[in-house]
């Protein structure tokens, strides 16, 4: 029997771990019942990663598909979860592991962040030229990470007509939040909307939600709108089915179980992955993500924003 093991972050906000589970239960209707779906959680909340592969093996799966639930490479995808699953060969022998990638850099997240700005009546096609997107991630100590948020930037302002995207950061690493704001007033900016690059909620929007009065307080002369996060967008399902098939497939572009420098940071690690704190594994590889560019209206825009 095959098994697909979702792979959630997990949050100290029950209400976010609520989201990913009744998101998962959607998706569920997507394979027919000969394969085993099951959710586990990286931190806070339970099962663990080794638990979710148990309770794959103890239900019969001698093929345990892992799915990351993640936007982006980090120490989580690079080092925890492989962990697991090396943990896991060694207990389970004759049980076949595919681990597939996290979402990284997928053309549907575009169109995902294009919703959340059309509804909160943003023309994204057509913007007002002193609007600004600040383009909001979580933040982390892997540099790999945090350069595809600017990577992801740049893409949504080659996919959009705003003159200005930045990113951001919500914690751990710089710009934060109002450095961003103030990167985006620097160049002409009198209203920023504020766009997270998240999953679903947690502890960080809600911190978010909380923040907005205080910015707006802040800088009186701009206005300011928040956005969503991504959500129950159908895209997501998309994005995470091209997932699942791909490594149902055996087609996952990205090897961590022969990458050389996983291996060798593995002599360096606990395995068992302590909670609140920060990760700082350099693991460069070549990741070979979606990349799909879309060059459409580059020229045109090149020649509107000179």
């Amino acid at each position: 029997m095959k098994a697909i093991l979702f792979v959630g972050h997990g949050s100290r906000d029950q209400e976010g771990n609520q989201q990913v589970r009744a998101f998962l239960g959607e998706m569920r209707k997507t394979w027919d019942d000969s394969i085993l779906v099951e959710t586990c959680f990286l931190e806070f909340e339970r099962p663990t990663v080794n638990q979710g592969i148990d309770l794959c093996v103890e239900k019969g799966a001698d093929h345990i598909v892992v799915i990351p639930i993640m936007l982006l490479q980090a120490g989580h995808s690079k080092i925890h979860i492989p962990a697991a699953i090396d943990e896991a060969k060694n207990k389970y022998p004759l049980v076949q592991f595919t681990y597939g990638r996290p979402i990284g850099v997928h053309e549907e997240t575009f169109e995902i962040l294009k919703t959340r700005l059309m509804e909160i009546g943003e023309n994204w096609g057509s913007p007002e030229d002193d609007t600004a997107v600040l383009l909001l991630g979580r933040g982390g100590s892997d540099p790999d990470a945090n350069s595809d948020l600017y990577k992801i930037a740049r893409l949504l302002w080659e996919k959009t007509n705003y003159k200005i995207v930045e990113p951001a950061f919500m914690g751990v690493t710089n710009p934060l939040v109002n450095e961003g704001i103030e990167r985006c007033i620097k160049l002409g900016a009198k209203k920023v909307v504020i766009l997270p690059y998240f999953l679903f909620t947690g502890i960080l929007i809600k911190r978010l939600e909380d923040m907005m009065v205080p910015i707006q307080n802040q800088y009186s002369s701009v206005e300011f709108q928040l956005a969503d996060y991504f959500g129950y967008h159908p895209k997501l399902q998309t994005i995470l089915i091209d997932r699942v098939e791909e490594a149902l497939g055996d087609e996952v572009k990205m090897n961590c179980d022969t990458c050389q420098y996983r291996l060798n940071v593995m002599e360096h690690i606990d395995h068992h992955h302590h909670h609140d704190h920060d990760h700082d594994h350099h693991h460069h590889h070549d990741h070979d993500h979606d990349h799909h560019h879309d060059h459409e209206h580059a020229e045109q825009k090149a020649g509107d924003r000179g």
